[in-house]
């Protein structure tokens, strides 16, 4: 879900990077120098989780919420049933943060209850004393005005700018913020829910939402699939659906509703190819909506409705790998689930893998050609930046913000161990592979432990002539990209280079450069390949050839703006202002805070830029970027 991949090839991130080339030598450690750190670690212990799932765990959630726009709140109570494991086991324990707890009960009888004191990362612990036979209590309560995982939008901050909107976003460990629960990805519920509105606004959810449901203030939703916490969401607005197929249709405010039905138009096409290679879809419906400019990611692959930004809404569906990523977590993350946040590659490697093949069936090999080498450009840049263990698929992230393990390390890095295994074994083999894994652990959350012993007694025992096992090792839990990795190229940025190169040596003026058949990744590659000092003169004769400054690309806008700040191109700073306090997106808005926060000028400005956004950006966005304007 939620969030870092490459400038188009898989636009869910909430951070762009500038391409660097990186050595295998400089960027490969020794799985003996890992070891130690990793085996402290114990597989499948969440911790990030306060909760008790291995004494009782919860199974299935009742929500009965209201949306209070004037206070800021959901109000209302869960009911949450949960099996006992463990036989001597007398206290239920959830994970809250910031919740306003007003009672607790079974079958009409007050339970007693504590709130531990709150850790500043993981909230505080629900304990709820259990009588023998109870099996389900229902939690009356209240969110908070602030939860880090709902935004209330006033009507301006939409884009029809005449109704609020609410939309909640869970993923790591946000949906403590606004319903008690076990919030761990290992622990999987159904839930229903009932959900009171003002009556000019629809409630949708990552569950069955039928789009001819009367707008009358009160929805029911059903979700008979188990999920794991991180996946519950609802968003409420004046929203409407149009269909783009017989399977696949768009909620938007009105004044998207059209542009993103066409350009999102591909959908159904996607959901067949992907289920014709990796199986069948498990969810019935796959619809998208379309949320506010103040969406901190690219999208969310909360099932059967992903959210969706609007920033990708390009015009010519040159950023539609977002909804092949999204689509694809209908297999990889969905169905089968990364056990704890340690074990997120499993998620998002296997799903960024996946995107680039849905691109492929759908659009052809030269772009997913192009998409590959855009997404290894963002892969070697976070190697350059980050420090070694956070190159490590299997990560440690012990005592650290879960949210802290979303860079492109699980998204490309994953990936591109994914292509390795299937050009050792053969690209037929290993889509077998991946239907029978998909099957295996079909509605299970696992580790990455349980990954490597079912690769084990499968593709390394089937292809013990072609795979290795210290090979596998060494990509899942050392730093780094393994020497001999798979380099993706493309045959047409090869003319990209050679257009930038004769650009900068003065040889061909910006003017006479042929861009008529370029799509946006050939910009992206010629920009993100610029050196970083470019004369006054070379960028006022780019942005006057191609009207950069004003690109309505958001995604070509942002390696231009990038350019100016660290050029200090004045000319495009007033569009740098707006593309700041119009946007939310962290992967948009990120690298240019951190920019400008690298002179006193620049701070100064992005201190400005950030106090006018900071009212309608979303709290992730806020705590992502407050840092840079100190």
């Amino acid at each position: 879900m939620k969030k870092f991949l490459s400038s188009v090839a898989m636009a869910v991130a909430v951070a762009a990077c500038s391409p660097q080339s990186v050595t295998p030598e400089s960027s490969t450690s020794s799985s003996e120098a890992a070891a130690p750190t990793m085996a402290e670690i114990k597989s499948g212990v969440d911790y990030h989780s306060l909760s008790n799932p291995g004494e009782m765990k919860v199974t299935h959630l009742d929500l009965d919420l209201t949306a209070d726009f004037d206070a800021k709140r959901l109000k209302g109570s869960v009911t949450l049933t949960f099996d006992k494991l463990a036989a001597d086991a007398s206290e239920l324990v959830l994970d809250t943060r910031e919740l306003d707890i007003q009672s607790v009960s079974a079958n009409g009888e007050s339970l007693a209850f504590t709130l531990d004191e709150a850790d500043p990362e993981l909230g505080a612990a629900l304990r709820i004393q259990v009588p023998d036979g109870i099996n389900q209590v229902t939690v009356s309560y209240q969110t908070s005005p602030q939860a880090s995982g709902v935004q209330w939008l006033t009507p301006a901050q939409t884009a029809g700018k005449q109704h609020p909107f609410l939309f909640t976003q869970a993923q790591a460990v946000h949906a403590r913020s606004f319903i008690p629960l076990q919030d761990s990805p290992q622990v999987r519920v159904t839930y229903t829910a009932k959900i009171k509105t003002p009556e000019e606004l629809l409630a949708v959810m990552s569950a069955s939402n039928d789009p001819d449901t009367p707008r009358d203030g009160e929805y029911d939703f059903t979700m008979p699939q188990p999920i794991p916490s991180y996946l519950i969401a609802l968003a409420i607005g004046d929203l409407q659906f149009k269909a783009m197929g017989e399977r696949t249709g768009v909620y938007a405010e009105p004044a998207l509703l059209d542009a993103a039905a066409e350009e999102f138009e591909d959908t159904e096409s996607m959901l067949e190819v992907t289920e014709q290679t990796y199986g069948a879809y498990s969810w019935d419906r796959y619809d998208l909506l379309i949320l506010p400019l103040s969406f901190p990611f690219g999208g969310m692959e909360n099932p059967r409705l992903s959210f969706i930004t609007p920033t990708v809404i390009a015009g010519d569906k040159s950023l539609v790998s977002l909804i092949a990523h999204e689509l694809a977590h209908s297999w990889s993350g969905n169905t089968v689930t990364n056990a704890t946040w340690r074990d997120l590659w499993l998620n998002e490697g296997f799903t960024t893998y996946l995107t680039y093949r849905i691109m492929e069936m759908v659009y052809g090999h030269d772009r997913y050609r192009k998409e590959a080498v855009l997404g290894y450009q963002d892969l070697t840049d976070d190697v350059a930046a980050l420090p070694e263990n956070d190159e490590i698929l299997a990560i440690d992230l012990r005592g650290r913000n879960p949210d802290d393990v979303f860079s492109n390390i699980p998204y490309e890095k994953g990936a591109l161990f994914l292509r390795e295994l299937e050009q050792k074994v053969g690209r037929a083999e290993f889509d077998k592979f991946l239907v029978n894994y998909f099957q295996h652990f079909a509605f299970k959350s696992i580790t990455t432990d349980e990954f490597v012993a079912y690769l084990d007694k499968t593709l390394l025992a089937d292809h013990a002539d072609k795979l290795d096992k210290a090979r596998i090792q060494e990509w899942i839990f050392t730093p780094g990209i393994p020497a001999g990795a798979p380099v993706p190229t493309s045959d047409a940025f090869e003319l990209i280079d050679q257009a930038r190169s004769h650009f900068l040596a003065g040889e061909v003026p910006a003017s006479s450069i042929n861009t008529q058949s370029w799509t946006v990744h050939e910009w992206l590659y010629f920009l993100n390949n610029m050196p970083d000092a470019l004369t006054d003169v070379q960028l006022a004769a780019l942005d006057e050839a191609f009207n950069l400054t004003h690109s309505s690309n958001n995604e070509i806008a942002h390696s231009w703006l990038m350019i100016a700040v660290k050029n200090n191109y004045e000319p495009a700073y007033e569009r740098l202002y707006s593309y700041l306090v119009s946007i939310g997106r962290n992967k948009l808005v990120k690298p240019l805070y951190q920019a400008l926060s690298q002179t006193e000028e620049g701070k100064a400005f992005a201190k400005k830029a950030f106090e006018e956004a900071k009212p309608g950006y979303h709290p992730l966005t806020v705590k992502a970027n407050e840092g840079f304007v100190e």
